[in-house]
């Protein structure tokens, strides 16, 4: 294998990355109200310049693809506004940055959905849990499942939010098909029971997230797109019946375009046969063609290990990255990592989000 390591640069599509450290899409719960991006969100992802890739947190495409408060958007104008400061703050600093696109399905509360209308889902199946609401934790209602003729505005929800996103700048996008949220609902079979074309086999599971994906293409470069799916992850109640039969057509479908990358998270892996019958999802890796990015607790020696092995071409950080913006340099010089603070990761202001320190 080529002598390849986290420092080593890479050719992504028209993006050329200073390193292989993605900083993963991390929710953090710190926007306005109305999903407006502000000036503490820009000084936060500036500071984390230094990654090869920042993926943006989970980013709404529309009002009903909100689930969680104080989330950012991408679908009206203020939004786009709010977003340009982030991203030339980022350019401005030497790095790139792709914004992940969200819709979370069945993952909402009628208190976060215009007029209190019911979240949607593929299949009216009522998700284990609670949804985090302003009022606070609340349990799940049913959804009501998608009729076929409303899946096209569910796309052109996605190809708008692509075409905003780089309008604010933004290098590319990341289609979040993963954790629980709407494209994965469909995609696996404990969340979709339908009985139309977007229902029953693999192929047909699939169909929405590859006319998603198309839809973005028309008004992006493909090779500035990503996707991230999550084979084995049982967050948000997932699950399905054989997710290593249907994850291998999933990726033999996507083969068909030249994406920047597939980014498949191996969380879930520590609880297997949660999500159904347990598999390794680093067994995907050789059957995608293209760039290939993973995460889940990596750290630095297991992620060098990783390159070095062609297991992986991009590693994705959270939780290091939340609390060492510097985390590139301090990887570099070997040095000493910031512990986090798990009780600021969802809302608040600055303390845990812009005041860790930087190496001295």
């Amino acid at each position: 294998m080529p002598d390849i390591d986290l420092f080593s640069p890479l050719q992504l599509g028209p993006n050329l990355l200073q390193n292989r450290m993605v900083m993963a899409p991390l929710t953090r719960n710190r926007s306005t109200p109305e999903g407006v991006p502000h000036a503490l969100n820009v000084e936060y992802y500036r500071q984390r310049a230094s990654a090869g890739l920042i993926l943006s947190e989970a980013t709404c495409i529309s009002p009903e693809a909100v689930g969680y408060p104080l989330t950012p958007g991408i679908w009206n104008p203020d939004q786009v506004i709010g977003w340009k400061a982030v991203t030339a703050a980022v350019h401005a600093a030497g790095g790139k940055i792709f914004c992940q696109l969200w819709h979370v399905g069945r993952i909402s509360h009628p208190d976060l959905q215009p007029n209190g209308q019911l979240p949607v889902a593929p299949s009216a199946i009522k998700p284990a849990g609670d949804a985090i609401t302003l009022q606070g934790p609340k349990p799940f209602v049913t959804p009501r499942a998608l009729e076929i003729e409303e899946l096209q505005g569910i796309i052109a929800a996605y190809q708008n939010a692509a075409k905003n996103a780089l309008e604010a700048g933004f290098d590319g996008v990341e289609v979040h098909a993963a954790n629980g949220y709407l494209l994965d609902e469909f995609l696996r079979d404990g969340s979709n029971q339908r009985q139309d074309s977007y229902g029953g086999s693999i192929d047909n599971r699939a169909r929405l997230l590859l006319e998603v994906i198309t839809a973005v293409s028309e008004v992006c470069d493909i090779q500035q797109v990503g996707v991230r799916l999550s084979p084995v992850q049982p967050f948000n109640d997932m699950r399905d019946s054989d997710p290593k039969t249907t994850f291998t057509r999933v990726i033999e479908l996507l083969n068909a375009f030249d994406l920047a990358y597939l980014h498949i998270t191996e969380m879930g892996s520590d609880a297997p046969g949660a999500a159904g019958p347990f598999f390794s999802p680093l067994e995907l890796r050789a059957l995608w063609k293209g760039i290939y990015m993973t995460n889940a607790g990596y750290s630095k020696a297991k992620a060098n290990s990783a390159l070095q092995n062609g297991e992986a071409d991009l590693v994705a950080f959270g939780v290091p990255f939340i609390a060492n913006p510097d985390l590139p340099a301090r990887y570099r010089n070997n040095a000493p990592l910031n512990p986090p603070d798990p009780s600021t990761f969802y809302g608040g202001a600055e303390k845990g989000y812009t005041d860790y320190p930087f190496m001295s």
